[in-house]
């Protein structure tokens, strides 16, 4: 929803969050990146790991995280997926990522791997 940059002390905001989730989430993930910038300014733990920045969360009452946009879920569902088959045995495989198939066999015969095409989700 929104960052806080080291080098210029800028707090971003992705104004999506605004017009999804309204203006409550918004006022949290700017709580969110105020403890960001305070804490870096003080020298103090800022990053989301740190017990510093958690402990501040806390006590203002801002989110660790914020509320997933609805629209970057449907797109990441809708995600393409790739099929290979193997020129061996004949098994075909269906993977998120595409990969070079030179540098991979099948995995039960040892055959050879070819792309085979793109399947579109939803």
């Amino acid at each position: 929803g929104g960052r806080y940059l080291l080098g210029t002390h800028n707090i971003e905001l992705n104004r999506r969050y605004l017009e999804e989730h309204g203006r409550e989430e918004l006022i949290g993930i700017i709580k969110h990146e105020l403890c960001h910038y305070h804490l870096h300014l003080e020298g103090k733990g800022y990053q989301h790991r740190d017990r510093d920045f958690k402990a501040l969360l806390k006590q203002v009452g801002a989110p660790r995280f914020c509320t997933p946009l609805k629209t970057v879920q449907n797109k990441r569902r809708a995600g393409k997926r790739h099929e290979y088959i193997c020129t061996g045995c004949g098994r075909s495989f269906i993977r998120k990522r595409r990969f070079d198939t030179s540098r991979y066999v099948c995995g039960v015969c040892k055959g050879k791997l070819k792309w085979l095409r793109t399947i579109d989700s939803l």
